[in-house]
């Protein structure tokens, strides 16, 4: 019966990640050699673990000149005017900030709770520590952000109260103006006011008057002497 397919994943427990990394390890290390014997090939096999140790096999004389082979064929032919040497040193500085991405990233994952199983108490105290630390800045520059922020809007608020009372000064100015131009409005129309014509009183004539002392048996021919034009011509209707 075969055995079945192992889940290529990040074995979670740690003594049974160190078992399979040493086997898997050997086994590889077995295959580069048997390989190089047989077919004759050159090879060269760098392992880091993931604590950094270096385990390494070569079928040349040693890794740098496999590794120098590599260059030439991977850069093939040189730039103008760039020697060898410039461009063995360039692979050397690309490796290097290669492993300080490398560093990097392992230590990120420390800091953000991941693959905290190979740290020993040493290690973890070490990282509580700068874990701290970096706490202790952020905060101290959230406080000075929030400070900063504090006085932006203390100097806004004052200078809206400026503006306020500008404002309420202007307004107190234009109403005592027009206050006294109401007042001085006022002291400046005449006072001699007439009644107007068509209220004073009728003037009336002697012709036009009529007494009050008439006898109620006045008759027509009273009537008719009394109001009597200067003609002597007397209307029809007071006949």
């Amino acid at each position: 019966m075969g055995r079945g397919k192992v889940e290529l994943k990040r074995i979670e427990n740690k003594i049974n990640r160190q078992v399979t990394f040493a086997k898997r390890r050997n086994g590889l290390l077995k295959k580069a050699y048997e390989l190089s014997i047989l077919c004759d090939a050159e090879v060269a096999l760098i392992i880091f673990s993931n604590r950094g140790k270096l385990y390494e096999f070569s079928s040349s004389n040693s890794i740098a000149d496999t590794l120098e082979r590599y260059n030439r064929c991977t850069y093939g032919a040189l730039e103008p005017g760039e020697t060898e040497i410039e461009t063995q040193r360039n692979y050397q500085e690309y490796l290097k900030l290669k492993a300080k991405v490398e560093v990097l990233q392992h230590s990120q994952r420390h800091f953000l709770g991941e693959d905290l199983g190979d740290l020993g108490s040493k290690e973890l105290e070490q990282l509580e520590h700068q874990l701290d630390f970096s706490l202790k800045k952020i905060r101290s520059l959230k406080m000075e952000h929030m400070v900063e922020q504090l006085s932006k809007l203390e100097r806004k608020e004052a200078m809206l109260l400026e503006t306020n009372r500008n404002l309420r000064r202007k307004l107190d100015e234009n109403a005592s103006t027009l206050r006294s131009t109401w007042e001085t409005g006022e002291q400046s129309v005449p006072c001699n006011l007439q009644h107007p014509r068509f209220l004073e009183p009728l003037q009336c004539t002697t012709s036009m008057q009529i007494s009050h002392n008439v006898p109620v048996d006045l008759t027509h021919e009273n009537i008719a002497t009394t109001t009597s034009a200067p003609s002597g011509f007397i209307p029809d209707w007071m006949l």
